[in-house]
């Protein structure tokens, strides 16, 4: 871990998140989404989860989405940010703020570990995978969702050019998020089996940029990029990536589009009674006879007819 590369100051996003706490609920509608989302795939998994983890719980919105659904017995909440888990703690669920890049849980605690729309703030991934899988009792399951590269990419357009213009250089404004190509990689790396990684995307419209940028601060999503540049924005240089924002991005009423990306992972921690891949050379069956086609020796052309 001391190798890690520091991309995200883990602090100022600590104090941004106590900050957006007591209003959260007002601007929480992209991780509703992405909680009712991993209770579908929850739904169905025909089990029962004795002891589950809410990693990155923000304020309590994934067991307000759950309500009893997703086979779970006792769910224990933790944030990073302990005013976000003051508020979830109100749901009467086990609360508890700690870091993702540094669990406090024993090997094999849980049955279940989700996570909602906080991974992706971690500057160490595989290793923040590799706690979580150790932490996963054997045959535990691990749902995640975070935001992934393609995620304001109307933003980051905008907000470039303008300082371009503005300021004579640009800064980083966006952080750089896990590729989809990349995910089921980093599960593999991690120990996990049976991998997978998806994305969806939503689009949400706004009045403006400047709409948009003022909800990621109520939602404790804006930048915590320790390149970041200090001190404030110059207004002329947020007023200049509005009007990029709705020169390049805006439907026929005038709103402009904001996407988000949502990258899944699945993964569960190793046991003997998951499906094995076959040995090579041990197959039973002929693929040629199952196709119904002519078995050639390796290099062979088919005749012509």
């Amino acid at each position: 871990m001391t190798d890690t590369i520091h991309v995200f100051d883990r602090a100022l996003l600590r104090r941004r998140r106590d900050r957006a706490a007591a209003g959260l609920r007002a601007h929480d509608f992209l991780f509703a989404e992405a909680a009712e989302r991993l209770a579908d795939r929850l739904d169905d998994v025909t089990r029962k989860f004795a002891f589950a983890l809410d990693l990155g719980c923000h304020d309590g919105t994934l067991s307000r989405v759950l309500a009893g659904r997703g086979g779970i017995e006792t769910l224990v909440q933790c944030d990073l940010s302990p005013a976000m888990a003051r508020a979830a703690a109100t749901n009467g669920a086990p609360t508890l703020a700690a870091d993702e890049e540094a669990l406090p849980f024993a090997p094999e605690s849980f049955d279940l570990i989700v996570s909602v729309l906080g991974l992706h703030w971690v500057n160490d991934l595989p290793g923040a995978l590799i706690q979580i899988r150790r932490a996963l009792k054997p045959d535990g399951l691990f749902l995640g969702a975070l935001l992934g590269g393609a995620t304001l990419t109307e933003l980051r357009t905008a907000l470039i050019e303008a300082e371009l213009a503005e300021e004579g250089g640009a800064s980083p404004r966006v952080a750089p998020f896990a590729e989809l190509r990349d995910a089921g990689g980093l599960l593999q790396r991690a120990g996990f089996a049976l991998p997978v990684a998806d994305a969806d995307r939503i689009a949400v419209s706004y009045p403006d940029a400047l709409a948009l940028m003022r909800e990621l601060r109520a939602m404790g999503e804006s930048n915590t990029l320790r390149a970041r540049r200090r001190g404030f924005t110059r207004r002329a240089t947020l007023a200049r990536a509005a009007a990029i924002y709705g020169e390049k991005f805006a439907a026929a009423d005038g709103r402009v589009r904001a996407s988000f990306e949502i990258v899944t992972l699945t993964g569960w921690a190793p046991h003997p009674c998951q499906p094995q891949a076959l040995a090579p050379g041990s197959a039973t069956q002929r693929l040629a006879d199952a196709l119904g086609a002519e078995e050639r020796p390796a290099g062979d052309k088919a005749r012509p007819k």
